[in-house]
């Protein structure tokens, strides 16, 4: 300022106080990659478009039907009755006969279910991207026991998806809920391209689901887990984590389904089903004959109205409605993961947690079970089991990434952690661009890594009972560069961390000892 003033007076320079800082980035954004209701609004195409949503209102506000009280996702199912009993549970009993009730798989989505599933375990503010709008019905139902496979749900159209997420560095997570919907080798080609892209951008992980966890076999249901470990490659392994099975929930209530998500609404069908049920309810039939002749009665009230008063209607109601509450874990997860990271940080593994709106599992997994899901000494690549426990409930029961064999990477909070930490010093280190590389240069960078670590030390992310024995931090000529990297411009800065890891195995050694006098 003195080369400037050329006239007598007072002058003010304001001179900062607080040195650059190192800000925490936001660990607990997820995004959602599907199929929507609409894709467009106020006439704006959002389609390929992420778009930040911060409640489930607002989701339905770009994605939902103008009418937000209309259903927003209507899957079909067709009944047809059995000759006898069907393998593995595959049939339903209903009155004294076995029916078989299975979906058109062409309108079966997940990703709207997902979504409340995702804000009803404590969901926050969440990335949106939808790949289309609901493709048209088939009008037949799925074979029994043939895989559940979508084919509106095009792999093209969620690697688009994904591929828009590439310019988003905010986002810490990829949840595609309808993966599974795919056939096997399009759901493969799809896992491992989310993993290749986590690995390439290193500001996310994805969060998978297991093709086959909605209507496992309880004998055979290791023949998925290995498919599974096949199709998910080799690739950025520790920049994903799987959870089994899928998840029976309570999102959609039985007054949002009706005759009409039946055998596309067919009165005839509905009549010949009350009639052969053993004991024909006679008010039943006069209330569908009524409907006949007026199709525009309120469809909740007359389902509400044959439920109470017909037996077999009201099973068969119970089973779609179960069937259409039978979802992928991994909207509840992301949901999960959130709620740990805002109440206990992101270094908190996201296990030993309850599932909300979760009533049971497709799969009850044992002890003996969890132990091939959650160690696999050929591969390495652990699936985390989510397990019912009797006064408890359904609880998350395991805290690994798909790297299960490696001692650096074992566990999702770890990785998620580190993330946390590079992208945090990452942003920091951007205002020292073209600084010059000196000494006073070196001992501000270090002071604000340092300040930075001692916070989430003290928070609980790094363990040690001093600062120096949770991080060490070296920069400058000598620790961290050399002469030869000063003439080429190069700035390097190590950080060595004690990230906190999980207690996952207790062991209680008890031992009895002769009474003393």
């Amino acid at each position: 300022m003195s080369k400037t003033i050329k006239t007598p007076g007072v002058y003010i320079k304001e001179v900062n106080a607080f040195p650059n800082s190192v800000q925490e980035v936001p660990t607990a954004i997820p995004a959602f990659i599907g199929y929507t209701s609409r894709t467009e609004y106020e006439g704006k195409s959002y389609l390929n478009r992420p778009v930040k949503v911060c409640s489930l209102m607002e989701f339905l506000t770009f994605f939902g039907y103008a009418d937000q009280n209309a259903t927003q996702h209507k899957p079909m199912y067709y009944v047809s009755e059995l000759e006898k009993e069907a393998e593995n549970g595959q049939s339903h009993y209903i009155q004294g006969k076995d029916y078989a009730i299975e979906p058109d798989p062409a309108t079966i989505y997940y990703l709207y279910n997902s979504i409340q599933l995702f804000y009803q375990n404590g969901g926050g503010e969440a990335y949106i991207v939808s790949v289309g709008s609901y493709g048209k019905p088939s009008g037949k139902a799925k074979a029994l026991g043939a895989p559940l496979e979508n084919p509106n749900v095009k792999l093209s159209e969620l690697l688009n998806g994904l591929s828009a997420l590439q310019k988003e560095p905010e986002v810490t997570m990829y949840v595609v809920p309808e993966a599974t919907l795919l056939n096997k080798v399009d759901n493969s080609t799809l896992m491992q391209t989310m993993l290749k892209q986590n690995m390439e951008v290193r500001t996310a992980v994805s969060i998978l689901d297991v093709k086959g966890g909605e209507a496992p076999d309880p004998k055979l249901y290791t023949e998925d887990i290995e498919s599974f470990r096949t199709a998910v490659g080799t690739n950025g392994l520790s920049y994903g984590a799987v959870y089994y099975p899928f998840l029976i929930t309570t999102v959609t209530a039985e007054n949002q389904v009706s005759y009409h998500n039946v055998n596309n609404g067919d009165l005839e069908f509905l009549t010949n089903f009350v009639s052969n049920s053993g004991s024909p309810n006679a008010q039943a039939l006069q209330i569908i004959n009524t409907l006949k002749n007026h199709p525009d009665e309120e469809e909740a009230q007359i389902s509400s109205m044959l439920s109470s008063i017909c037996l077999p209607y009201r099973q068969l109601m119970k089973i779609v409605v179960e069937k259409i509450n039978t979802l992928p874990p991994s909207g509840a997860m992301a949901g999960v993961y959130t709620n740990v990271d805002n109440n206990s940080g992101v270094w908190k593994a996201p296990a030993n947690v309850a599932v909300m709106s979760t009533s049971a599992l497709t799969l009850n997994i044992s002890e003996s079970m969890q132990a091939d899901l959650n160690v696999d000494a050929l591969t390495g690549k652990s699936i985390n089991a989510i397990r019912a426990f009797m006064g408890r409930g359904v609880l998350v029961w395991g805290a690994r990434t798909l790297d299960g064999n490696s001692p650096d990477w074992r566990y999702i909070n770890v990785r998620r952690t580190i993330t946390m930490i590079e992208q945090s010093i990452k942003l920091a280190m951007k205002a020292y661009i073209f600084e010059l590389n000196d000494a006073n240069t070196w001992i501000a960078i270090k002071s604000m890594i340092s300040s930075f670590l001692y916070n989430i030390w003290k928070q609980g992310a790094l363990q040690g009972a001093k600062s120096d024995d949770a991080f060490s931090i070296s920069v400058g000529l000598g620790s961290s560069i050399t002469a030869e990297d000063i003439m080429n411009g190069t700035l390097r800065v190590i950080v060595k961390l004690a990230v906190v890891l999980p207690a996952e195995y207790i062991v209680i050694s008890l031992e009895q000892q002769q009474q003393s006098s």
